[in-house]
């Protein structure tokens, strides 16, 4: 068994490949060839924490993993992490359990290449103006992923505290040191949506960050954030004005996207009105942005076997290239 950590894995596998990956995986996911059990949470409540447990199956890459995650709000300021992950992944030819991996670092990879695939297909192909609503820990793989799309020359940050955004922007800059764009911090959430060609949506908020009615026609919305059913980022005027509704997965977004769930319980907005899943426009069955005027919102709240393909090409790689420590129980 190999055992991978952050470093190798931000060594192996970049946002490019993860990227191609992950809209193969959601070809596969809208083919039938995954199976994603739905997940088991174990509450400590005690600790107001929990652990959670999201086994999934790519039947084509012969891989199934386990992605075991802990969340214990309590660490916060603290010495340990509030999130701890870890991935288990598993051939599924032998059964052989061949890898343990980083989960924490690989979730914002394969969170933000779901974002980058629908970029591909969603926004503008001149888009150049990106802003960022929350600057939290999903933030810099939302921003590669994009960076990695379109030839973004200005990225607008907010967050709710301004001090969090001064750290994100010179995250950016390290993280492109060549690049001869400009990063400004925006006090007010409808300014920097007003003036974005792509809005990233990322953070845990319950109520909508922005009124949609300031967006601006060719706008496209990668919303991340929320992943409850109770959790709202976005309004029902953002989904009003938008002309194609596209998911990951219509199961999660029926479970837990509140963005879609709570203006549809409210009688605001249907969601009978979603265009589709991410899935069929990458492969080719629904078109993705027809003209430079739509607005598009895409909803993501995260399905498993993204993460078994993410790590199943991370093992690989560290295979080939000679990466990881080895070890046998």
């Amino acid at each position: 068994m190999l055992v991978i950590n952050k470093e190798t894995i931000k060594e192996l596998y970049s946002m490019e490949e993860c990227i191609q990956d992950i809209e193969k995986a959601f070809c596969y996911g809208h083919r039938n060839k995954t199976l994603t059990p739905v997940r088991l949470s174990v509450p400590h409540s005690a600790y107001e924490a929990e652990t959670l447990y999201m086994p999934s199956y790519i039947e084509p890459e012969n891989y199934t993993a386990v992605k075991v995650v802990s969340i214990f709000p309590h660490n916060s300021g603290g010495i340990k992490p509030v999130l701890q992950g870890v991935i288990l992944l598993t051939d599924a030819q032998t059964g052989e359990h061949v890898a343990l991996m980083d989960a924490s670092y690989l979730t914002v990879l394969r969170t933000g290449a779901s974002s980058g695939a629908a970029t591909k297909y969603l926004a503008r192909e001149n888009a150049k103006v990106c802003s960022v609503l929350g600057c939290g820990a999903q933030a810099a793989g939302q921003i590669q992923a994009v960076m990695s799309i379109r030839e973004i020359e200005h990225i607008i940050l907010y967050n709710r505290t301004i001090a969090r955004a001064e750290v994100f922007k010179d995250e950016i800059h390290s993280l492109y040191p060549d690049w001869r764009g400009t990063i400004s911090i925006q006090p007010d959430a409808n300014a920097a949506a007003a003036q974005s060609d792509i809005l990233i949506c990322s953070t845990k908020s319950s109520t909508p960050l922005f009124d949609g009615s300031v967006l601006r026609e060719g706008t496209h919305i990668n919303a991340i954030g929320s992943y409850q059913a109770h959790m709202q980022e976005v309004d029902a005027q953002t989904l009003i004005r938008s002309n194609k509704v596209v998911v990951d997965t219509l199961e999660g977004a029926m479970h837990e996207a509140g963005d879609l769930l709570v203006p549809h319980k409210k009688g605001e907005w249907n969601t009978d009105l979603i265009y589709g899943e991410i899935g069929e426009i990458a492969c080719g069955e629904k078109a993705g942005r027809e003209n430079s005027s739509e607005i598009t919102f895409y909803k993501s709240v995260g399905v498993g076997f993204l993460d078994t393909m993410a790590a199943s090409k991370v093992y690989r790689k560290a295979l080939s290239e000679g990466k990881g420590e080895s070890f046998s129980l």
